[in-house]
C-alpha cells in the first residue's frame, strides 16, 4: 500500500507539472535569477578585490609590518634608525613612494626608491633584474646606479632597455636610463624602482621617506612590535599591518558591494514568494487528490514531504540554472563594467574572473532553501486538510463571514520599524535590511485584510453590471486566494518602488548639491603634477592678475591616513576654511573655534565614520613630532563626492602645517561680458609651459554633467536589478493569474448553467485582474514608499554616510503601476478565454 501511495503521489506531481508547466517554470526562473544575480555580484567583487590586492602587493612587497606616512609629504628620515633598532625588528627597509607622470601623454606610474641591499632581505619581489641592452650584457651593479630605473612589464611595454624615460613628480623632472625589469611585480601594474638616494635627490625628497618596510625577528610577536612602535611615532607616521591593509582595501568598496548583494538577495526573496504562490495554487487545485491519498493511507507527514519535495525540485533546477547564469553574468560584467560594477572604486581595471566552488555551492543552497521555504506554508495546508471536507471543498481558506486577521501584519511591521532604529554592525546596515524584510513580510501578510477592506464598500453597492458584481463578490469572498496572486507582485513592486525612490532622491540631492558647489565660471585643475606641483605662488599671482579674471580661489587636496584600516580622507585647503565661494551646504550649527585651535570643517561621511561632531577637539595625523596642533570641528558640511570623508581647513593653516605653498585646483570668476573662450586662452597664456601641458579647464555645466554620468554609471547595476524585479514581478502576476483562472473551469461551468453568458464571465475575469492589479499596486506602492524611507534614512547613511531628502519619481511609479494593472487584467482575460471555451456540461459533470 505504501509503495502504491508513493507511486500515486509521483504520478500526481508529474501530472500537475505537465498540465501547468508555466507556473513551475516561472518559479524556477525566479529562483534562477535571484541565485544568478547574487553569485554574479559576489564573483565580480571577489575577482576585483583579488586584483586590487595584487596591485597593493605589487607596491608593498611582502613586508610583515610597515610604517607609512599619513600624507604624501612623508616623514623625516631620522625615524628610520629608530624603527630599525626597535625591539623585535630584524630588518627595516626605507622606501620613497611617489606618484609620477612620464614623458608619454596621460601615463602615470608608482615610483619606489629602495635601498637595494635591505629591500633584498625585506621585500625581495621589488628588487629589479638587470637586462642586456644594445650596448652589451647586463651589469649587476645597475641596481646601485643613480641613473638607472627598473620598470614592471606593464610600464616597460613599448620601451627598450637602454632607452631613457622622463619622470615628473610635482615641479621636479628627471630622466633615467631603463636598466631592467621587475619580475616580482604582478602583470598589469605600472611600477618603477630607483635607488633611494637618486629618488630623494632628483625627485625633491631629500630628508623624507614615505614608508618603512619591516621584517620581524624569528619568534617575535608582530602585534606587540606594532604596539610598541605606535607609541614612538610622530603624528605624520602610522604603523600598518598586512591585516589592516587588507581591511582598508575591503573598506574601499564594502558598502557598494554589500548593497548590491542585498539587492540580489531581494530578487531571490521575490523568487521565494513566487514559489509560494505557485505551490499554493497547486495545492488548492489538488485538495481532492490529496484527500484521496489520505483515504488510501498516506499520512500527513507524507503529504508534507511531497509538497516540500516539489519545492526542492524547483529549487534544484532554478539553483543549478542560476549558478551557470551567474558565472556567465560575472564574466560579462567584468568585461563590460570592470571589477567595481561601475562604482569607480578600482579605476578601469578588468580583472580575471575567479570562480569559487564554495560561493557557487552557497548560492545554490540558498536558492534551494528559498524554494523549500516558499513551499512550507502550502505543504502544511495540504497536510492539515480534512479528507472528507477536502474531497468536495475547493473554496477559500478563509471563511467569508470572518474578517482576515491584521495583527500578524501589524506585529511584523512594528518589528520592522524597531529594527530600523538599530545601529549598523561593522559598518553594515544589517538591521536596516532586516527591517525591510520584516516590512515586506508584513505587507504581504496584510494583503487578505487589505483586499477585504478595499472591496467592502463596492460590495455593499451593486453596480448592476453582472461581470463587475461577480468579480467584486468573488474577490471579497476569497481574500486568501487574492493574497496568493498578489504576494509575488507586492514583493517585486514594493522593492522596485523603494529602490526607485531612493535612487531618485539621491540623484535629486546630488543635482541640488552640485548647483551649490559649482558657482564659478571656470574650474582649473593640474593633472599628474604630484607633490608640491600645481600652481606655485607666482602662478597664483599671475592668474589672479590675468585680464578678465574678477576673482580666483585656489585649493589643494591631499590624502590623509587617519586610520590604518580605513581609506584615506581628503584633506582640502580652501580659502576662508571652506566658507568662501562654492562652499558646500552646512548641516546643523556652526561653532567658533577657541583660541589656539585650528578650525576645521568635516564632511558628513567623516562625521559618520570617525564620530566627529561640532564643538569637538579632534586629532589629525598632520605635523611633525611634538608639533601636531589642536584641531577643532566648527562645522559639518554635506559632501556627495567623497564617500570616505573629507576635512577642510584654511589655506593659510594648511601651508603653515605642511610647508606646501602650491595649489592643484582653482575656481575662477570672470568679469561681466568676458567670454569663456577668451578667458581660457588668457589663463593658459599666463602659465608656465610645463604646467600648461597638464592643465584641465572645465565649465560648471561640463563638471555637472560628468558628475551625473558617474552617478548613473555607479547605479547602472541598480537600475538593472530594478528592471529585473519589474519583469519578474509582472511575469509572476501573469503566471499566477493565469493559473488561478484555469483552475476555476468548474466554477465557470456552473455559472454558465445558471445563465451567465460567456461574455459576462470574461468581463468578470477582466475586472478581477484589474482589481488585483489595483490592490497590488496600492499595497506595493505604499509598502515601497515605507521601505524607501528605510533605505534613505537608515541603509544609505549607515552604508555610504550620506543623507538626502525624499523625492518621488511620479512618472516612473505611475508607469509601473499602470503596467501592473494592464498585465493582471490582460492575463486574466486571455486565460479566461481558454477556460470558458470548454463545454459547460463537461466542466461540471464529475460533480453530478
Amino acid at each position: 500500500m505504501a509503495r502504491q501511495s508513493t507511486l500515486a503521489a509521483r504520478w500526481m506531481v508529474l501530472g500537475e507539472w505537465r498540465a501547468h508547466p508555466g507556473r513551475v517554470v516561472t518559479a524556477a526562473i525566479a529562483i534562477a535569477i535571484g541565485v544568478a544575480l547574487g553569485l554574479a555580484v559576489h564573483l565580480v567583487n571577489a575577482s576585483a578585490l583579488s586584483e586590487f590586492s595584487k596591485a597593493v602587493s605589487a607596491v608593498n612587497g611582502e613586508a610583515q609590518l610597515q610604517i607609512r606616512a599619513t600624507t604624501p609629504f612623508g616623514f623625516a628620515e631620522n625615524l628610520y634608525p629608530v624603527a630599525a633598532r626597535a625591539e623585535g625588528v630584524a630588518m627595516a627597509s626605507p622606501v620613497v613612494e611617489l606618484d609620477a607622470v612620464t614623458d608619454r601623454p596621460d601615463e602615470g606610474l608608482t615610483v619606489l626608491g629602495l635601498d637595494v641591499l635591505r629591500a633584498a632581505r625585506v621585500t625581495p619581489a621589488l628588487v629589479g633584474r638587470p637586462l642586456a641592452d644594445a650596448r652589451g650584457g647586463p651589469t649587476p651593479d645597475a641596481v646601485f646606479d643613480e641613473d638607472a630605473v627598473f620598470l614592471s612589464s606593464a610600464a616597460l611595454a613599448g620601451r627598450k632597455v637602454g632607452e631613457r624615460i622622463e619622470l615628473a613628480v610635482g615641479p621636479r623632472r628627471a630622466s633615467f636610463r631603463i636598466a631592467g625589469v621587475l619580475p616580482g611585480v604582478a602583470e598589469g601594474k605600472r611600477v618603477a624602482v630607483l635607488d633611494i638616494a637618486a629618488a630623494q635627490w632628483r625627485l625633491g625628497q631629500l630628508g623624507r621617506l614615505q614608508r618603512l618596510d619591516l621584517r620581524a625577528a624569528p619568534g617575535a610577536d608582530v602585534q606587540q612590535i606594532a604596539e610598541r612602535l605606535a607609541k614612538e611615532l610622530p603624528a605624520d607616521a602610522q604603523v600598518v599591518s598586512a591585516e589592516a591593509e587588507a581591511r582598508r582595501s575591503d573598506a574601499l568598496s564594502r558598502a557598494y558591494r554589500v548593497n548590491l548583494n542585498m539587492l540580489a538577495m531581494m530578487a531571490l526573496l521575490t523568487g521565494g514568494f513566487l514559489v509560494y504562490s505557485a505551490q499554493s495554487l497547486s495545492v488548492a487545485r489538488r485538495r481532492p487528490q490529496f484527500a484521496l491519498l489520505r483515504v488510501l493511507g498516506v499520512r500527513r507527514r507524507g503529504l508534507l514531504r511531497q509538497v516540500l519535495a516539489e519545492g526542492l525540485c524547483v529549487g534544484l533546477v532554478g539553483g543549478f540554472a542560476g549558478v551557470l547564469l551567474g558565472v556567465g553574468l560575472a564574466a560579462a560584467a567584468l568585461r563590460v563594467m570592470g571589477g567595481d560594477l561601475g562604482g569607480g572604486y578600482f579605476g578601469d581595471s578588468r580583472p580575471e574572473l575567479v570562480v569559487s566552488l564554495g560561493a557557487a555551492s552557497f548560492f545554490l543552497l540558498l536558492g534551494i532553501v528559498t524554494a523549500v521555504a516558499g513551499s512550507f506554508v502550502p505543504a502544511r495546508e495540504a497536510a492539515s486538510a480534512q479528507p472528507a471536507v477536502a474531497l468536495k471543498n475547493l473554496g477559500d481558506a478563509i471563511d467569508p463571514r470572518r474578517t482576515p486577521p491584521i495583527w500578524p501584519a501589524v506585529a511584523l511591521v512594528v518589528a520592522g520599524g524597531v529594527s530600523a532604529l538599530a545601529p549598523a554592525i561593522g559598518g553594515i546596515p544589517l538591521f536596516g535590511y532586516l527591517s525591510m524584510a520584516l516590512l515586506l513580510a508584513g505587507g504581504i501578510v496584510a494583503t487578505p485584510w487589505l483586499a477585504r477592506t478595499l472591496l467592502a464598500p463596492a460590495r455593499r453597492h451593486a453596480s448592476g453590471v453582472v461581470g463587475v458584481d461577480l468579480a467584486i463578490k468573488r474577490l471579497w469572498g476569497a481574500p486568501s486566494q487574492a493574497a496568493v496572486a498578489l504576494c509575488g507582485v507586492v514583493a517585486s513592486t514594493s522593492l522596485m518602488v523603494a529602490m526607485a525612490v531612493m535612487v531618485w532622491s539621491f540623484r535629486g540631492s546630488v543635482e541640488a548639491w552640485l548647483d551649490q558647489v559649482l558657482p564659478a565660471d571656470l574650474y582649473l585643475r593640474t593633472e599628474g603634477t604630484g607633490l608640491g606641483g600645481g600652481f606655485d605662488p607666482d602662478d597664483q599671482k599671475r592668474l589672479a592678475q590675468a585680464p578678465g579674471v574678477r576673482g580666483i580661489y585656489f585649493m589643494r587636496t591631499v590624502p590623509l591616513r587617519v586610520s590604518a584600516d580605513q581609506p584615506p580622507v581628503a584633506l582640502i585647503a580652501r580659502p576662508e576654511g571652506g566658507l568662501g565661494p562654492g562652499a558646500p551646504p552646512m548641516i546643523g550649527r556652526v561653532a567658533p573655534a577657541p583660541a589656539g585651535a585650528v578650525p576645521v570643517y568635516v564632511s558628513e561621511p567623516a562625521s559618520w565614520l570617525y564620530g566627529w561632531r561640532v564643538g569637538q577637539s579632534i586629532e589629525l595625523p598632520l605635523g611633525e613630532a611634538g608639533a601636531s596642533p589642536r584641531f577643532f570641528v566648527v562645522g559639518v558640511w554635506r559632501d556627495y563626492a567623497r564617500q570616505h570623508g573629507a576635512v577642510t581647513l584654511d589655506s593659510r593653516d594648511y601651508s603653515r602645517l605642511t610647508g606646501d605653498q602650491a595649489r592643484g585646483e582653482a575656481s575662477v570668476l570672470l568679469d561681466q561680458g568676458v567670454s569663456v573662450d577668451a578667458a581660457e586662452a588668457t589663463i593658459r597664456e599666463a602659465l608656465r609651459p610645463e604646467l600648461r601641458a597638464h592643465l584641465t579647464i572645465a565649465q560648471p555645466r561640463a563638471l555637472r554633467e560628468m558628475a551625473l554620468r558617474i552617478f548613473d554609471r555607479s547605479f547602472a547595476v541598480t537600475y538593472g536589478l530594478e528592471a529585473i524585479a519589474i519583469i519578474v514581478g509582472l511575469a509572476g502576476v501573469a503566471a499566477t493569474v493565469s493559473a488561478q483562472t484555469l483552475a476555476r473551469t468548474k466554477e465557470f461551468g456552473m455559472l454558465r448553467h445558471l445563465g451567465v453568458t460567456r461574455g459576462q464571465i470574461l468581463s468578470m475575469l477582466a475586472v478581477e485582474g484589474l482589481l488585483l492589479g489595483v490592490i497590488g499596486g496600492i499595497a506595493g506602492l505604499t509598502l515601497g514608499l515605507v521601505m524607501g524611507q528605510v533605505l534613505i534614512h537608515v541603509v544609505n547613511p549607515q552604508s555610504f554616510h550620506w543623507t538626502m531628502e525624499t523625492r518621488l519619481p511620479v512618472a516612473l511609479l505611475s508607469g509601473v503601476i499602470l503596467a501592473l494593472i494592464a498585465s493582471a487584467a490582460g492575463t486574466a482575460l486571455l486565460a479566461g478565454r481558454r477556460a470558458v471555451s470548454a463545454d459547460a456540461v463537461r466542466a461540471v459533470r464529475e460533480d453530478w
